[in-house]
């Protein structure tokens, strides 16, 4: 089948699975009565709505063409960095890294993509915008907690920007025999990513009992981590046939992408426990921000690009 076929019968299915957890959840939230009870069914709950979202802007994105992906990612990472730098702020000296952050390096890095220039894209911001941003910010002469600041601004962009840009660069890669189904590589880390979060968090409420991280992240279990990333990782598997990978390396990547996906919301949990925070931002009422449904992304999109492009590409 083509591309679009694929796509199109992926996204049916996907569908079908959200009128059906929409429903499971509207019936659930009638007939809980306990408060905790109420407070696991609204976080499902919220949880399917994010999907919602992601279903949305993934058909958009993908009957609009590549540069409507890009933007739609670009505007994704300015709101992630906006979150990142609001829950971590700057002074006003700091303002002119923080206007070039936004408005320089989120455009081009993006533009990078679009004009498939790969050389530029891996290190314009690891190289050229780590070592610019704090120039700007010396510039001022405020040297009042300068590293401190420094370190946000560029921890922001690196996570927000440089990390979460490399899933729309998927669609970059030149893989023999996989011409112009790169899109479905962007929906298979996306599907097996989240999903990844979603059975965590349901084998944790079903089975969970020995927390992993309790300080950082209460509600990560040995055995929510365990379950859900196994079936994540066999999701993954049963979609090697939208990739270019056979059903072993399908299991193998899609182990790494779980893994690193943990590794992500763990790491992004502990920087908002440091700050004080529970969410990062607002976007899905009562289910926080752009970063607290892209930590996961962030962390896996680099190594899943990056195994795709060596070994396939």
């Amino acid at each position: 089948m083509s591309a679009d076929q694929n796509f199109q019968m992926l996204l049916s299915g996907v569908v079908g699975l959200l009128i059906v957890a929409s429903l499971i959840g509207w019936i659930l939230g009638k007939r809980v009565k306990t408060d905790e009870t109420r407070s696991v069914v609204a976080n499902l709950q919220a949880r399917v709505n994010s999907w919602w979202l992601m279903v949305a802007f993934l058909a958009a994105a993908f009957w609009l063409g590549q540069v409507t992906t890009l933007v739609l990612f670009g505007f994704l990472s300015f709101a992630a960095l906006r979150e990142f730098i609001t829950l971590t702020p700057t002074k006003p000296s700091d303002h002119t890294a923080l206007f070039v952050a936004f408005f320089i390096i989120i455009p081009s890095q993006y533009l990078l993509i679009g004009i498939d220039w790969y050389g530029l894209f891996s290190i314009f911001i690891p190289v050229y915008a780590f070592l610019c941003l704090p120039v700007l910010t010396a510039r001022t002469e405020v040297v009042d907690q300068f590293l401190e600041r420094v370190a946000k601004i560029q921890w922001g962009v690196m996570i927000a920007v440089f990390c979460i840009s490399h899933a729309p660069a998927l669609l970059m890669l030149d893989i023999p025999g996989y011409e112009n189904q790169n899109f479905l590589l962007l929906f298979f880390l996306l599907l097996v990513v989240q999903m990844s979060d979603v059975l965590q968090y349901v084998c944790g409420k079903l089975f969970g009992k020995t927390k992993i991280a309790p300080v950082v992240s209460p509600s990560k279990t040995v055995e929510g981590f365990v379950g859900g990333g196994l079936l994540a990782t066999l999701l993954g598997t049963c979609m090697y046939w939208i990739t270019p990978f056979n059903p072993w390396q399908a299991t193998l990547i899609s182990l790494a992408i779980v893994l690193m996906g943990f590794f992500g919301g763990l790491t992004l949990s502990a920087v908002k426990r440091s700050l004080g925070a529970k969410d990062w931002g607002v976007m899905i009422q009562g289910h926080g921000g752009v970063l607290d449904r892209m930590d996961s992304v962030c962390f896996a999109a680099p190594i899943f690009f990056h195994i795709t492009r060596y070994f396939f590409a």
